[in-house]
């Protein structure tokens, strides 16, 4: 279908558009006009030939979780003899072996364990910021809201002190989709999704920078994705504290949810749509974890500057059998035959070396 004229001049001169017209985009535009204008957002923002990555580990100190998301195949139930807390002698294994790798960060994510207090994890941050010069990524939004339950603080007063105990930046982890009537569904033990913002709000004004992420291709239609991005950039024009956005597929394998997984075409067309969308978000991830290397190769032409983590640990996603994996030197190979430069950055998008 041809795109409306009026609507191809407005994106081109850098206006926002507004959820009508991202909906119509999603639902009539063809793959390739709407990557084209995506990356040509995405050229505006970044106009250097350059494509970033950062070195990190994922590391998931516990999968022992309340939740019960149907979405879900990495969590166990307290009790499940599959369920386990990592120990500090493994949590200092899998550190050192990141910073010899090049690593420069942990992504620090677990469960909605009940029998973790507040001061667990304090202790577990202080414990890896006297061992290691390391950026720590941790505790996604709803780890925020649990550990403020538990321990009957605010989430102010939560934050604030997991940052004097060494937090650097939030992941943006538990958003899937934010809408309630989905949440309802696929997650109905979770928090809402206006507790989601409420913990990204705190920690912009906290000074700590964040991602956000959606995960779609479940039970979502198209305007619950719309209403999704238009929540995420409402909350960037008020705290500018989004570094990135990672958008990516469910992947329905060992969970409850039985759905055909989402295409790669449909990905990148909700890849491209955030890029138009999310005016304000400065870095638009790929998601080669769930896409695999071809395609997140691709998305270099939909609207994404960067691809993510080499990932040296994964595990969430590879519960659900599958399992993408990209070497440092595939990434910048895959980088390169894009005709980009390749660079590593830090968490904060500041570069740390270029790669020929």
């Amino acid at each position: 279908m041809e795109l409306d004229k009026k609507l191809i001049q407005k994106i081109t001169a850098g206006k926002r558009i507004d959820a009508d017209e991202a909906l119509y985009l999603l639902q009539e535009a063809e793959l390739l006009d709407l990557g084209a204008l995506a990356h040509n957002k995405r050229m505006r923002l970044h106009p250097e030939a350059a494509v970033t990555f950062v070195i990190d580990r994922n590391i998931n100190y516990t999968n022992i979780c309340l939740s019960g998301c149907d979405f879900c195949a990495f969590y166990r139930e307290p009790n499940q003899t599959e369920g386990y807390l990592i120990t500090k002698a493994e949590l200092e294994k899998k550190i050192s072996e990141t910073l010899a790798l090049g690593g420069t960060q942990i992504l620090l994510q677990g469960g909605l364990n009940p029998d973790l207090t507040l001061d667990d994890y304090l202790d577990l941050l202080l414990f890896i910021k006297e061992r290691f010069r390391i950026h720590i990524h941790g505790f996604s939004p709803p780890e925020i809201l649990f550990m403020a339950n538990q321990s009957g603080r605010s989430i102010h007063e939560v934050l604030s002190e997991l940052i004097e105990a060494g937090l650097d930046s939030i992941p943006g982890g538990g958003a899937e989709i934010l809408v309630d009537e989905i949440r309802s569904k696929i997650s109905p033990n979770k928090f809402r999704a206006d507790e989601w913002l409420q913990v990204m709000e705190v920690a912009h004004g906290l000074g700590l920078r964040t991602t956000a992420t959606m995960m779609f291709g479940h039970i979502e239609q198209p305007v619950h994705i719309i209403e999704h991005l238009v929540k995420i950039r409402k909350l960037q024009d008020q705290t500018g504290g989004f570094t990135a956005f990672i958008p990516w597929t469910f992947q329905p394998n060992k969970t409850r949810i039985t759905v055909k997984p989402a295409s790669s075409v449909m990905y990148l067309r909700v890849l491209a749509l955030s890029r138009l969308v999310l005016d304000n978000v400065p870095n638009l991830q790929a998601s080669w974890v769930t896409q695999g290397d071809k395609v997140a190769q691709l998305a270099l032409a939909f609207g994404a500057n960067d691809l993510g983590s080499t990932m040296i640990e994964e595990n969430v996603v590879a519960a659900t059998g599958v399992s993408f994996t990209l070497p440092q030197t595939e990434m910048v190979r895959l980088i390169q035959d894009a005709g980009y430069e390749a660079r590593q950055r830090d968490c904060f998008y500041n570069i740390i070396r270029v790669l020929n």
